[in-house]
């Protein structure tokens, strides 16, 4: 064992073999942790500790496998085996399954997953012929869930005034009613949710002392991973376990605790040492991972956090480069200025592949533009955690409506949308329609235009439905042939209710689904302006959905390749590491959320966010932001974050040019008025003082003034602003709202014919219609 204890430093060692009683062993990024668990079990072994008698719970699966093959390295198989080593969800399924008849489970109690769990509520509510659209599935799993970890039962629920009042404020008066037949249901059928597993451990432990007194003492040691992630239920279970004999030893990062959201509390790892007396604490602070400059530059952003844990991280690794800032004009050409950079340094003399870069943005729709950049250089890439944009279900629902419009024979669409949103035409009806068109050799479409004719069973009120969709879908493609791609698209995401349905929704993830959709709108406009400007000027639907058919067609890349930069939230990075990442979006009320800037509390959470992705990085940490981004179906001035300004100055590579600075520009952004606002079905249109009006914006006024009525005398083209060309000439150093800075290398043409070709630092050469491409001349 000596030989092991050999490997580690001096704080590591001294973690490993205290054992005493109590102790916290603050782990800062990239300093051994998983080192230091592995070797404290393999040291508590060789004092004679039985192996049963260790307890080590993690949050993954993963983890406490690589922990397991470590120890068994070391211990052998035989002796790994016999720990109490997982997630707490499984040992804590293991323990119940025990002691289930103390709670009234069966010992073979089903554990229902997510969708098991959702799939009861939507029977439930249903039952209670109650409107889902009021009464969502997800919202009321999510709001279960909730209070399941706050250890809140059902009887305890309904009994609380608090609860109660908020639900009827919120229009859900009957949640209680519905918590209560789920549980009913659930121990009916003999089940238990993931959440369960954490509330009936602790009602076990509770309702049960000599239980509790039974695994005090089966446990003689507790180790836990990753405890500033616990939340209330986790973290009384272990208090229980072990109050008494207080030989417990948590190990973590203060600075790492991102999933509040969640429902984890950092208060859990800031107040440990206030439950456990002569607890000690040790702080692992050499990184081994990060150059010493990526080092510094984290640690002087985290000091601004108030709540932490004092601790100095420090790198014996390289100095290594500044960590890079990039300014983009725009969230458009911050995409292209990353796909550049990352090509740039795999041919600038390092030996880096693909693999080893890494994207981090702070939410998933920023994933679209960034997506098309590294496409259109050839630079593949994975999503990791997550899907590829056009790939999400809600994007899909969009598409699907876009394809049926273009081609009423397109079947995997029509299915798809038929009803979505809900409209009252469920699967047996859809199965009727599938079976007449096979039949008969013809489309779904063709079908729905004359149901009775093909002899498809349904009832009056179910054609009047089917009546109605149909006369929805050839409304759309009515207005398709008087609106520009732009102008349909919102007409579309409006008209068929999905935006009723979206904006519902206020859960994390209903709150991500409209941003990806607001973010499909303005793909929509960007790609309309930027084929205008190349001289196409009617651009139709059927040509965005060619454009997209391309990005979304992977049928050339069956073979599996590992050599992929890797796309990612800055959630999904904890934990993993990179040579070289890029943080992308940090701009006010991007990163840190505009959802965090009324709470001191979450603010520090976000800047322990950034924390994360910083310290994800081994040798080159690049962050970026946008001067201009499109946010909420409008085109803003943006400023840099200001977590930004948190790092100090010495440990970062700033653009240069007095403009960039992150000061100055905060003082720019007053300067400017808002951008042409895009009419987002998502908000309320409002004026917007402007002296120039974008060809998008010109676009979008006339699909609004169309919502209310169409005027049939209408084109798609649409209507230029007069060009100016003074001060255009060759040579000229200009500026684009979405390439950002370039050097006019030609003029042709006059009028409104005239073009430019502009060579742009991170696009190479565009030629474009200067009647529509407003260029500003530097």
């Amino acid at each position: 064992m000596e030989e092991y204890l050999n490997q580690l430093n001096e704080s590591q060692r001294e973690a490993v073999t205290f054992c005493e009683g109590a102790s916290l062993v603050v782990a800062g990024a990239g300093s051994g942790k998983t080192r230091v668990l592995t070797y404290k079990i393999a040291w508590l072994l060789q004092q004679g500790l039985p192996p049963q008698s260790i307890l080590a719970l993690t949050f993954t699966n993963k983890a406490a496998r690589e922990m397991k093959e470590r120890i068994a390295a070391i211990t052998g198989e035989q002796v790994a085996r016999r720990l109490w080593m997982g997630t707490f969800h499984s040992i804590f399924s293991r323990i119940l399954r025990y002691e289930a008849e103390h709670i009234g489970y069966p010992s073979n109690f089903t554990i229902y997953d997510s969708a098991d769990s959702k799939s009861l509520l939507k029977a439930i509510i249903k039952e209670m012929q109650l409107d889902d659209k009021v009464y969502r599935p997800g919202m009321i799993q999510s709001r279960i869930s909730n209070a399941k970890n706050s250890l809140i039962t059902w009887k305890a629920y309904e009994q609380s005034k608090e609860l109660v009042e908020s639900d009827m404020k919120a229009k859900i008066p009957l949640l209680r009613e519905i918590y209560k037949r789920y549980q009913s249901r659930c121990l009916q059928a003999g089940a238990m949710d993931f959440d369960d597993l954490l509330l009936q451990t602790n009602i076990l432990f509770r309702d049960h002392p000599a239980v509790l007194e039974k695994y005090r003492n089966y446990f003689q040691y507790v180790l836990v991973d990753e405890y500033q992630d616990t939340n209330f239920a986790q973290h009384l279970i272990v208090q229980r376990l072990c109050e008494q004999h207080g030989r417990i030893c948590v190990v973590g990062d203060d600075a790492q605790s991102i999933y509040s959201f969640r429902g984890a509390n950092i208060d859990n790892i800031l107040q440990f040492k206030n439950l456990y007396p002569g607890c000690r604490i040790f702080k692992l602070e050499r990184n081994y991972r990060s150059t010493r400059n990526i080092v510094n530059a984290a640690n002087s952003l985290i000091d601004k956090n108030k709540e932490q844990i004092p601790k100095t991280v420090y790198s014996e690794n390289e100095e290594g480069d500044k960590v890079g800032v990039i300014a983009s004009y725009s969230d458009y050409e911050e995409g292209y200025a990353v796909a550049s950079k990352i090509g740039e340094m795999r041919g600038g003399g390092h030996d880096y592949d693909y693999s080893d870069f890494a994207i981090l943005y702070r939410t998933n729709a920023q994933s679209r533009i960034l997506e098309e950049a590294l496409r259109k250089r050839g630079i593949p890439y994975k999503i990791y955690g997550g899907l590829s944009f056009y790939q999400r279900k809600e994007i899909k629902d969009v598409i699907s409506y876009f394809r049926l419009i273009i081609n009423l024979h397109d079947e995997e669409a029509f299915k798809r949308v038929i009803n979505y949103p809900a409209r009252g035409i469920g699967d047996t009806t859809l199965g009727k329609l599938i079976a007449a068109a096979s039949l008969h050799s013809v489309s779904l479409w063709t079908v729905l235009q004359a149901p009775l004719e093909y002899a498809v069973a349904i009832n009056s009120g179910t054609a009047g439905k089917l009546k109605l969709f149909r006369e929805l879908i050839e409304d759309f493609i009515e207005q398709n042939r008087k609106l520009s791609a732009e102008e349909i698209a919102a007409y579309v995401i409006k008209q068929s209710g999905i935006i009723g349905l979206l904006l519902q929704d206020r859960s994390v993830e209903g709150m991500s689904k409209q941003e990806n959709v607001q973010e499909l709108l303005k793909g929509v406009a960007e790609f309309c302006e930027i084929k205008r400007e190349e001289g196409l000027e009617q651009v139709t639907l059927a040509d965005f959905l060619a454009e997209v058919a391309l990005l979304t067609d992977q049928d050339n890349d069956k073979e599996e390749q590992a050599n992929k930069v890797t796309m990612m939230t800055v959630h999904a990075a904890k934990g993993l590491e990179f040579k070289n990442v890029f943080v992308v979006g940090l701009e006010e009320d991007l990163f840190p959320s505009q959802l965090s800037k009324d709470s001191q509390r979450a603010i520090e959470e976000e800047r322990r966010l950034f924390y994360v992705a910083i310290t994800r990085a081994e040798r080159n940490c690049i962050l970026t932001y946008a001067k201009s981004r499109f946010r909420n179906g409008q085109s803003t001035m943006c400023s840099p974050s200001r977590f930004l300004k948190d790092i100090d100055g010495k440990f970062l590579d700033m653009p240069s040019g007095s403009a960039d600075s992150v000061d100055s520009f905060a003082s720019m952004r007053e300067k400017y008025q808002k951008r042409p606002a895009f009419d987002s079905p998502f908000r309320q249109p409002r004026p917007v003082e402007e002296t120039y009006t974008s060809p998008v914006a010109q676009a979008v006024q006339r699909q609004s003034a169309r919502l209310t009525k169409i005027d049939t005398s209408a084109t798609n083209t649409p209507q230029a602003p007069s060009v100016d060309l003074s001060g255009l000439t060759v040579g000229a150093r200009v500026r684009h709202e979405r390439f950002g800075e370039g050097e006019v290398r030609a003029i042709e043409g006059s009028g409104g014919n005239a073009k430019a070709t502009v060579e742009f630092t991170h696009f190479g050469q565009k030629q474009l219609l200067l009647k529509f491409a407003k260029l500003t001349v530097l």
